[in-house]
């Protein structure tokens, strides 16, 4: 298995790991997932039916409206939440939603290091929320 390393910015603090969720066009905030279960609901989404519990979950940014910190929030009481996520960018329901979480957070990576295009399903993942550092174990999905 090979080994990568990307820089991001650190948001929230925190050092998580375990295997990831790519999801390269979002979740939608409102409804997108069960906060109870965590299960995504979004229809068009290629991970429907897969759970973001205890997940590295990764994405660009958010998706929809101000309801999604609310659902992540929720998914966090219910226990359904990722251990932590990463994003392409920052955008204010990301901030919100990871202020809300407290989970740890990383993003904003400099050109050609796109986590979601470097990142697959299944591959195990190192996060430092801290140092921004993401350290990739490609897998095999």
């Amino acid at each position: 298995m090979e080994k990568i390393v990307i820089q991001g910015r650190g948001v929230i603090p925190g050092v998580v790991e375990g295997e990831a969720l790519v999801c390269p066009h979002s979740i939608t905030g409102w409804g997108g997932i069960d906060p109870k279960t965590g299960v995504i609901k979004d229809y068009d989404n290629p991970n429907k039916g897969k759970s973001i519990k205890d997940t590295i979950l990764i994405m660009p940014g958010s998706k929809g409206s101000n309801g999604w910190s609310c659902y992540f929030g929720a998914a966090r009481a219910a226990g359904a939440a990722p251990k932590g996520w990463i994003f392409t960018g920052i955008d204010t329901s990301v901030g919100v939603a990871s202020a809300v979480m407290g989970i740890p957070t990383i993003v904003e990576f400099p050109e050609g290091q796109d986590p979601c295009k470097l990142i697959k399903n299944g591959d195990y993942v190192r996060m430092d929320g801290s140092t921004g550092i993401v350290e990739i174990l490609v897998g095999e999905e």
